[in-house]
């Protein structure tokens, strides 16, 4: 066909009055634009029929899996290899009388068909990746890492394929031939290499998920993305942060995992009471105190305690100062703890307790230790303010003061 497609070419550059050597070069040079001509109106003829076709009947099915083959164009990359294919088997045909040049196209056709299966396989990672980020498991091990490291490899593979073609060496020549520069190559792709290492320790110890709430340096928010590289994170004001992967490994960070899956989120905020306020109870402030509800049951039974107590020790009760007394913080304490209890929006399963803490200079601090079950950020901060809100004001109460420097 090619044949009696140059010797038409032929007769028409005869009929002009054009040399042989002329008429040929041109007829072959026609010929080998008609062979691309023909490759690219098949690849549009084969990408129209799939579109028509296979796209329609993928698009159809059940499953969503086969959609990203269609969105990762691996049918249509394919597609590409058709106007090469054309040019590398009937080059020889269209040029009978240039082998120098038809050597020339073949191989310039070659390198692009290695280009073009390269981007096969990499439309073809870039579908597993995402198939395998619709499973639950890529939130917990997200492989990010090491899909960009087969890419690193597919790209390399691909520069040494071609760089053998073109020297006319094998590739194993030239990998040794790199070797001589691994130790320049590992300078350069030093971040790369540290990143790679850090992403497999971060996935295989499970220290870091994407969803994660982490603090480190001026990191202070949720992973977006875990790359070879880097690691993104979008800050509680919604800015963006990128850290080094391996600074992960390398030094210290706070994640809030544990906090999330745990059954509440800690409360561990203290009040200082002023020393000068804290004092025994006299029976009319007990008895002032009977009135709150959350204590006066505990008031009561204090009362039989300490009264047995005493007089099983004989003990003089006519000094304040002889045997076990109650005081207003000892009931405040009693106090908050029943509010606690009380309180539908803390987790009862978990630690709760009020306890004093060491003394200082501004008092004596009273420490609320317990879990919201509500772990969202603001709600767990209305819950917080709310039992504080209610503990000062409940102070003055007790006949105590907060301590609040002058």
């Amino acid at each position: 066909m090619i044949e009696k497609y140059l010797e038409i070419l032929r007769h028409i550059g005869e009929g002009m009055h054009l040399s042989p050597s002329l008429t040929n070069g041109i007829a072959g040079g026609i010929a080998i634009v008609t062979l691309l001509a023909l490759g690219v109106g098949i690849f549009f003829l084969a990408k129209f029929l799939i579109k028509k076709t296979i796209y329609i009947i993928i698009q159809r099915t059940p499953s969503k899996y086969d959609d990203l083959l269609i969105k990762n164009k691996v049918l249509l990359r394919i597609c590409l290899l058709i106007p090469a294919i054309l040019v590398k088997y009937y080059a020889d045909d269209a040029l009978p009388d240039f082998p120098e040049t038809v050597y020339i196209i073949i191989k310039l056709a070659k390198i692009y068909e290695i280009i073009v299966y390269t981007s096969i396989l990499i439309a073809l990672v870039n579908t597993a990746h995402e198939l395998y980020n619709s499973f639950e498991m890529s939130k917990i091990k997200p492989i990010q890492g090491l899909v960009q490291v087969i890419k690193g490899i597919l790209y390399a593979v691909c520069v040494l394929l071609i760089t053998a073609f073109l020297l006319g060496k094998s590739v194993s020549t030239i990998v040794i031939g790199l070797g001589t520069l691994s130790a320049v190559l590992m300078l350069i792709f030093q971040d790369s290499i540290k990143g790679f290492v850090g992403s497999i320790q971060l996935s295989i110890n499970d220290m870091l998920r994407i969803g994660d709430w982490i603090v480190t340096g001026p990191a202070d928010g949720t992973v977006q993305e875990i790359n070879l590289t880097t690691v993104k994170v979008q800050n509680w004001d919604n800015t963006i942060t990128t850290i080094p992967t391996y600074t992960l490994v390398s030094a210290p960070f706070t994640n809030w995992r544990g906090m999330s899956d745990s059954g509440g989120r800690r409360i561990a905020r203290s009040i200082n009471i002023d020393v000068n306020t804290i004092r025994y109870c006299t029976p009319e402030m007990l008895e002032k105190y009977k009135h709150y509800a959350l204590v006066k049951d505990y008031i009561t039974q204090r009362e039989e305690d300490i009264a047995e107590y005493n007089k099983a020790n004989r003990i003089d009760t006519s000094e304040i100062m002889n045997g076990r007394q109650q005081t207003n913080l000892g009931i405040f304490r009693a106090y908050i703890k029943a509010y606690l209890n009380n309180n539908p929006k803390l987790n009862h399963n978990l630690t709760m307790m009020v306890r004093q803490l060491q003394p200082t200079e501004f008092g004596v601090p009273l420490q609320i230790y317990a879990f919201s079950s509500d772990k969202q950020w603001i709600n767990y901060e209305e819950i917080q303010s709310d039992i504080f809100d209610h503990v000062i004001s409940a102070a003055p109460m007790f006949d105590l003061k907060i301590y609040q420097k002058r």
